[in-house]
């Protein structure tokens, strides 16, 4: 533990090691109890299988070799037929690195191969490398699943090779002869070089330097390997989608390890979820400080570069040139890391204190019973191959969509993508789906008539889609809502059933029934009793003011046959309204109610919606004008309208959990020295002015309670009525 005597003036032989930009939280060792937690862990992870087997490992060594003799001839002839010397034929090399989970050690069975290949100047990524190179792989027995992506942000070749899945990037320096023992950790390989190469080069900087920042080897990677597969586990492991990738996993696990040196992993997975529960984004990690290079390539800072300033969770590379390497998270995903990182906390907290196992922090993230409402994106091809290169295309621009979708509701209405692809094995064509959950922000006050259309959003993100240059006939993209309780059977695990409420309902009023009859009740006086009661609901129905959908101008879209097929394709209206009935006031909850079960007792309830023919055009309107009826509704739009119950769910708020007895180091270390606060969260690295600069919103700061750990007030949610209609 640090005391206030080695923060504040020991000498330095006794002052705690620093490790990155600021001094450690704690330096304490494990106790006996993290000792046998560390041991419960690691036999865990064994036991779910994340290690791989040594024939695996010699298998991906074997792999390796033959991609780099691959590259090698392809140099060779390369530079033979632009007419070189023999002797330079001779000299032509090119050499493969690997990065990733594979050079942190990290990997387990079934994971890719993250390679560069670094060739000399004269060889080119547009023609050679995604073209000729492309073609040999193409010719190879041992090559499947062959997927170029060279529009990427980092441009990539996807491919199998014995089994292997295999990402292979291309790098380009100004070099006529690539020596075999080249050190791309040294500053000269980015001379002269573009932006893409200097990405695809530092994959591999990084690595290494992670490797060479955190304290202990060993735990760094053993505390990655456990929650990269929390990540996994709690749908929160996808770049692409917005989520992180294992760069990023990885650079917040190592912060973590300079924060906490002497920590043992049961520790180090306690800390993190602590201190990323804590953590005021935008405020950047990084291990170390931001390096400025006569190069003249940019690097991440938000006072020169106003799109840095946008980053909603800034994660720094520690390699020259210092970049965001989370710049795809949104204010959605963000929304939903930070919920998964405080269940992660309570969990942890409950395994420090003996109340829970490891295995309890590893449940699967339930997705499809966490929403009521869904958007589902079909992704339809002529073949195998095409499906590939297409559904590969298409979820790189799924986070458009959040991002779209955000936009245009001023960030009201939340998306949560979740980053698995789900397929119809019962379909004889090519086909998969991704699928996005909805719902209101919470926390905002409902303002009456508050409108949300998304339709030309999602045709927006449609023509994106469609500009796909590789794009061939039978590729296609359908964008639909469904309902959690119309979710398709392919995406729920074996042997899961639907929970049926309303037909439980009935079956619990016939036995009261019954048993009322077994009783002597008069038969006759309970059905005068029931017309009254009908007659008097029909009465107070009559006396409410009618509401009116809100319509938005409809349009024409062609359906795939595949998706035409569906029993149900649904338009979404969603009406936001105060409701006195269920919201006193001064005591805001979140409802969001969706269309019931339709039985025979739900029928005469009367909430009118529009029906839409076209599936993957979406509507989220609210009741305006309640003053205006349905058939003055349908004869001004030209769009049939008919009744559907709405249910309502009450989803609880409920604050944060602190970690009042389980933040002793952290709090001890900043109850002693104010200053060590400010180091850890108000970046004490020449960024202190910026807050001056940017918007309130974005300003960089954190604050790392000592004691509250994330204890919050509640939050007050708002309400949101999704009216939801068939268009079978």
């Amino acid at each position: 533990m640090v005391t206030s005597e080695g923060l504040s003036g020991s000498p330095p032989a006794q002052a705690a090691k620093q490790h990155g930009v600021t001094s450690p939280i704690s330096v304490a060792g494990p106790t006996e109890a993290d000792i046998r937690r560390s041991l419960e862990l690691e036999k865990f992870l064994v036991d779910a299988g994340l290690y791989e087997t040594s024939e695996e490992t010699q298998k991906r060594e074997e792999v390796l070799s033959q991609i780099d003799q691959i590259v090698k001839d392809w140099v060779k002839q390369l530079t033979h037929q632009r007419g070189y010397s023999d002797q330079m034929v001779q000299d032509a090399n090119a050499v493969i690195f690997t990065f990733g989970s594979y050079r942190l050690g990290v990997h387990g069975p079934g994971a890719d191969i993250d390679t560069l290949c670094v060739g000399p100047s004269y060889v080119n990524r547009e023609e050679d490398f995604f073209i000729i190179l492309h073609d040999i792989l193409a010719d190879m027995e041992d090559v499947t699943e062959l997927q170029p992506v060279p529009d990427a942000h980092v441009p990539v070749m996807k491919f199998k090779m014995k089994g292997i899945s295999v990402d292979l990037l291309y790098a380009s320096i100004s070099v006529l002869v690539v020596q075999q023992d080249l050190d791309i950790s040294h500053g000269s390989v980015l001379y002269s070089v573009d932006e893409q190469t200097v990405r695809s080069l530092n994959g591999c900087r990084v690595a290494d330097q992670i490797l060479r920042l955190v304290p202990n080897v060993e735990h760094f990677r053993t505390t990655l390997r456990c929650l990269k597969f929390w990540a996994k586990r709690r749908g929160v492991y996808s770049n692409v989608t917005g989520f992180l990738g294992g760069v990023n996993w990885a650079l917040l696990v190592a912060r973590v390890c300079q924060l906490y040196p002497n920590a043992n992993p049961s520790m180090l997975v306690s800390r993190f979820f602590r201190v990323y529960t804590q953590w005021r984004w935008p405020n950047p990690v990084m291990l170390c400080s931001i390096e400025e290079d006569d190069l003249g390539i940019p690097v991440w800072d938000p006072r020169k570069n106003p799109r840095d300033r946008l980053h909603h969770m800034p994660i720094i590379t520690p390699a020259y040139p210092c970049m965001n390497s989370s710049y795809n998270v949104s204010t959605s995903t963000l929304r939903v890391m930070m919920e998964q990182f405080q269940n992660g906390n309570k969990i942890c907290e409950d395994i420090d204190l003996n109340k829970a196992q490891w295995s309890s922090l590893f449940e699967p993230y339930l997705f499809f019973e966490t929403y009521k409402n869904y958007l589902q994106v079909d992704i339809i091809a002529a073949d195998a191959d095409d499906l590939l290169s297409w559904k590969g295309w298409v979820e790189s621009r799924l986070r458009q969509l959040t991002l779209m979708i955000e936009r245009d509701t001023n960030g009201m209405l939340q998306c949560h993508p979740y980053p698995t692809d789900y397929v119809d094995s019962s379909k004889q064509s090519s086909h998969c789906a991704f699928f996005m959950g909805l719902q209101r922000k919470e926390g905002v006050s409902v303002q009456e008539g508050q409108q949300f259309d998304i339709r030309a959003t999602v045709d927006e993100f449609r023509h994106s889609v469609n500009m796909y240059m590789f794009w061939k006939p039978g590729m296609e993209i359908f964008v639909s809502h469904v309902r959690r309780r119309q979710l398709p059977s392919f995406v729920l695990p074996d042997g899961y059933k639907r929970s049926r409420p309303a037909r439980l309902m009935s079956q619990q009023q016939a036995d009261k029934i019954s048993r009322r009859e077994e009783c002597g009740v008069n038969s006759t006086d309970r059905r005068l009793k029931r017309k009254r009661s009908s007659e008097e609901m029909a009465d107070l129905k009559t006396s409410r003011p009618e509401k009116r959908a809100s319509v938005s101008p409809q349009r024409t879209e062609s359906v795939s046959p595949e998706c035409s097929s569906r029993s149900s394709r649904t338009s979404l209206v969603s009406s936001v309204e105060d409701n006195s009935e269920v919201l006193p006031t001064g005591n805001v909850n979140s409802i969001i109610a969706t269309n019931a079960e339709r039985t025979p007792d739900n029928k005469n309830d009367v909430n009118e919606v529009v029906r839409r023919n076209s599936f993957d055009n979406l509507s989220i309107a609210s009741n305006k004008d309640k003053s205006v009826s349905t058939r003055e509704l349908s004869s001004m739009s030209g769009i049939t309208c008919h009744t559907e119950l709405c249910e309502e769910v009450q989803r609880d708020t409920g604050s944060n959990g602190g970690s009042d007895s389980q933040c002793s180091s952290l709090g001890e270390v900043l109850d002693v020295n104010p200053e060590l606060l400010l180091d850890n969260g108000c970046i004490d690295i020449g960024f202190q002015d910026v807050t001056e600069e940017l918007k309130p919103n974005v300003a960089i700061g954190i604050f790392l309670k000592a004691r509250e750990g994330v204890n919050a007030e509640s939050t007050q949610k708002s309400v949101i009525r999704l009216s939801l209609t068939s268009t079978a």
